[in-house]
Parts: C-alpha cells; structure tokens; sequence
C-alpha cells in the first residue's frame, strides 16, 4: 500500500470513527452437542462513502500502527455490550466475544477499564470473550498479569487460529486462556487430510486436558460438522452454521437453527445426499 492510500485509509477510519459509521455484525457459535446457540461473535463492518468497503485485515493494522487501535476497541466493547443489553431485554442471554489487540493489553488500566464499561451498562463481566490471535499473544507473554487480571474479572480469553504459530503450546501452558479456536485451515482440510484431523483431535484433547473448551471455525460442509463431533470439540463456527448476521437477523435465525439442527447431524441425512451439493452450504444455509 502507497502511503498516500495508507494516510486516506487511516484518515478515512478516523472519520468513521468520530462519525459513528462503523458497524457490528454477529457470527454464532453452537454447540456441537445439542446445536444451541453458545457465543456471538462480534466483528467489525466499514463501508467508506468514498472508499467502499473496507476489510478488518487492512484497517486494524493501520489503527495499531498509527494509534487509533485504543478508540477502536472502546468503540467496540461499547457497542457490543449496549448489544448485549438489547438482546437480553429480547429475552436473549448469550455470551459475545470481541478480538482485541495485543496494543490494547500492554495498558496497565485496560482490565480495569472493560470492567468498569461492564459494570456502567449492567452487562455481567462473564457475558463477554476476548480473543487474541494466537501470533499476538507472543509478546503477551510479559503481560500475564494483565490477562490473569481479566480472568479474575469473570472475563473470558480465547486465543483465535491455534495452530498457526510457533510457540502454540507454551501460549497455553503459561496464559489464562478459557478457549482455543482451532484455526480454519486444519478444518478445511479434514475431511480428506489425516494429518489436519490427528491435529485437530490433539488440539482437542489437550484443551480439554487444561481445563479449555475447543472451537472448530470455518465449518462449512456437514463432512467438517460431523468430524468434529465426533473429535470432541465443544463448539463450532462457520458459514454452514450462519453468516455474521445484523442484530436483529440473529433471534430469527435461531428458531431456524433449531428446527434444522436434527437433520444436520442425522447420518441418514449425510448418506442420503452423498457427494451431491448438499454436502456443502447449498441445502443447508440458514
């Protein structure tokens, strides 16, 4: 990226920000016992009048690198937990998780100040998940306090596309993680990569050994769903189970989860369809 399209881009989000044009869009996670709803997570929107759409992978590393990533997870947090409290009025009680930065933790105050944004709204400090990516959470090594601080709280700490880094299992010897969020290029895989699927049920195994839930992302054939049901994981993420959905898309969508849910995992349903579409999104699309 030029510079002159880097100073538009970080510009552009400065102006999103103080003009509240940002948005948040939901992605559930279920169970892959029962299919229930267990976490939203929260992800960030930008469409830019001038610029168009915008995607998280070039913006954040902007905002890190010139200072807004601070505003940007205040404005998120906000967001989200003002989300929780219309969704709990809605007779929804569910847990929302938001990735946050490593730049974020490295402020002494930062646990201090989710939890008073927490207390200040009403929303319960065990309704929310902070993600970090497994590649941000190396220099967190030093901030153990910090993220300890967080669980002492009741807020829990996922650590996002485990696998992907080299340092993978001293992340969850030494840091307060309650979840790992096996990364989707071992999901992907699976059903036609032995390797993918030992590691998935290694990752599995050992999450459960040090007291973590597993998540699979990137589930998007009913193949990927079945296998991890049958390694273990806890729960499961991906757009055969939903698209990020608009907050009020996400109470309809769980009267139709629920009603597809049985046939989903029903294995007549899988020998039925065979290697027709429906082993893929098609069919199955909520």
């Amino acid at each position: 990226m030029s510079p002159q399209a880097e100073l538009e881009l970080i510009n552009g989000l400065q102006r999103a920000l103080d003009s509240q044009r940002l948005r948040m869009v939901y992605q559930p996670k279920v169970s892959v016992r029962d299919g229930g709803l267990r976490q939203l997570e929260a992800l960030v929107r930008w469409e830019d009048p001038e610029l168009g759409p915008v995607k998280p992978s070039q913006f954040v590393p902007l905002a890190e690198e010139h200072g807004l990533i601070h505003e940007l997870t205040q404005w998120g947090l906000r967001t989200i937990l003002k989300q929780w409290l219309e969704w709990r009025d809605q007779g929804l009680d569910t847990c929302i998780a938001f990735n946050i930065s490593a730049l974020s933790v490295q402020h002494l105050d930062f646990p201090d100040l989710v939890e008073r944004m927490c207390r200040a709204l009403g929303v319960p400090t065990d309704r929310l998940v902070l993600e970090l990516t497994e590649g941000a959470t190396q220099p967190l090594v030093k901030l153990i306090d910090a993220l300890t601080r967080f669980r002492i709280k009741g807020i829990g700490l996922a650590i996002d596309d485990f696998g992907t880094g080299y340092s993978s299992l001293m992340q969850l010897r030494q840091l307060p993680f309650t979840e790992v969020k096996i990364d989707q290029a071992f999901v992907a895989d699976v059903p036609n990569s032995r390797d993918s699927r030992l590691i998935i049920q290694a990752v599995t195994d050992l999450a459960h050994g040090l007291g973590l839930t597993a998540t699979a992302e990137g589930v998007e054939t009913l193949d990927q769903l079945r296998i991890m049901r049958e390694l273990g994981c806890d729960y499961v993420q991906g757009y055969l189970i939903s698209a990020p959905l608009q907050p009020d898309a996400v109470k309809p969508w769980i009267q139709k989860f629920r009603r597809a849910w049985p046939a989903m995992i029903a294995d007549e349903k899988l020998a039925l369809f065979g290697d027709v579409e429906a082993n893929t999104l098609g069919e199955w699309q909520i």
